[in-house]
């Protein structure tokens, strides 16, 4: 399958690089984090049924990208980090995605995190020092958006922060905190104040020091088991400074959205690459036992294939189109981009879905069973999760208006 320049070097299939023998972990942390990953992507991949099985936290996984020192990648050089960029990232979701879809989608999540901080919370002191423990520590960020009766609907808070003597107060009913309880660090929305507006809210970040959580809600879903996301109550107190400087309705459009639906189409485009690649094998098997007849459902097979050279092309697209405006607040709160890069995770999501599904086909039988060497039925239900967890429908009825007064391009190069 034949790929331009620009869509292979952001989702290169991994190829494990060349090593030497005697090179110790130690060593290999001091090199590229680009050579550092396969060794994660093999120990998530080898815990990953048992972590979907349990439905457990991928500590396997995540002791692993810890020693690695991938936690902190994003982060500039002078916050101890190695000045990855967004498409590097995506690529490492991509890669993991492949694996273990839970470890994968964690993943994401936290460099969605450390993004808003980096980019809102550079130039405060105590942001900046969080950004250097987290490169230190390799500490493990989670988000808590998601509230009470508002649900998915991240742009409105009922919980609002308080203020005594420079100190804040935060009691929040947190109905999804994806892997809470492993975290180290959770950043989440409020009100403003109590007498703000639901959507006039403001990101805080606290360190598990200063929260403790009550669970409320348990965990026990189709997919994406190992994401733990389960529902607590979120007490927290600390310092006025650990409220982000900017505004949320600024933060949301230029890092969390574009962050996360970034990172979240790299996991989803990983677990169809690899239901793919299962069908391949499955194709090939059945092919030498048939003298070379191909199975009735290789047909499936080219058109999941063409659908996932489709898939990686849209995320690249996207991603270019981010990066080349990643600097320019303005563009990246017009109401084209907004519209494109929330298109882009509904598109993405459906797409992915729409592989899996045919890698099912494929396999048949052998696709369908549990018990079976080439079976889809992790990648399904980890799969089904993009349209739903994440609401496609919340999406499109927000979109609805706005694509209203989107222009149609007039031609290809625009």
């Amino acid at each position: 399958m034949n790929h331009t320049p620009g869509e292979t070097a952001v989702l290169a299939l991994r190829e494990p690089p060349q090593q030497s023998g005697g090179e110790t972990l130690a060593d290999g942390a001091r090199g590229s984090f680009k050579a550092r990953v396969p060794a994660v992507v093999e120990i998530a991949a080898a815990h990953a049924d048992a972590v979907d099985r349990a439905a457990r936290f991928p500590e396997e996984a995540f002791a692993a990208i810890r020693a690695q020192r991938l936690l902190s990648i994003m982060l500039p050089a002078e916050f101890g980090g190695e000045d990855a960029s967004l498409s590097d990232v995506v690529d490492i979701c991509y890669q993991l995605g492949q694996a273990c879809a839970s470890t994968a989608m964690i993943f994401a999540m936290h460099q969605s995190c450390v993004a808003c901080v980096l980019r809102h919370g550079r130039g405060n002191a105590w942001h900046e020092a969080l950004l250097r423990r987290l490169a230190d520590e390799q500490l493990l960020f989670a988000s808590s958006t998601t509230e009470g009766q508002a649900g998915g609907n991240v742009r409105s808070s009922a919980a609002a922060v308080d203020y005594s003597d420079g100190e804040i107060r935060l009691d929040r009913a947190a109905t999804v905190v994806s892997y809470g309880a492993q975290a180290d660090a959770i950043i989440t929305t409020a009100r403003r104040a109590a007498e703000a507006a639901a959507t006039d809210q403001v990101l805080v970040a606290f360190h598990k020091s200063d929260y403790a959580l009550a669970p409320t809600v348990g965990w026990d879903a189709l997919g994406m088991r190992g994401t733990c996301s389960s529902g607590f109550d979120l007490k927290a107190s600390g310092r006025a400074e650990q409220i982000l400087p900017e505004p949320y309705e600024r933060i949301h459009p230029l890092s969390m959205v574009p962050v996360s639906h970034l990172a979240w189409s790299g996991v989803w485009a990983g677990i169809a690459a690899a239901a793919v690649e299962r069908a391949r094998a499955f194709v090939r098997r059945a092919s030498r036992q048939s003298n070379g007849t191909l199975p009735p459902g290789a047909m499936h097979l080219a058109k999941a294939t063409a659908s996932l050279h489709t898939l990686r092309g849209l995320i690249a697209t996207a991603l270019r189109s981010y990066e080349r405006s990643a600097d320019d607040a303005a563009a990246l709160m017009s109401r084209e981009f907004q519209t494109m890069i929330n298109l882009t995770k509904v598109q993405a999501s459906e797409t992915a879905v729409a592989i899996v599904l045919e890698t099912a086909r494929t396999c048949g039988l052998a696709g369908y069973r549990n018990d079976s060497e080439f079976s889809i039925g992790r990648h399904l239900r980890d799969v089904l999760s993009s349209p739903i967890m994440i609401s496609n429908d919340r999406i499109l009825a927000n979109l609805a208006a706005t694509t209203l007064l989107t222009a149609v391009p007039s031609s290809l190069s625009e």
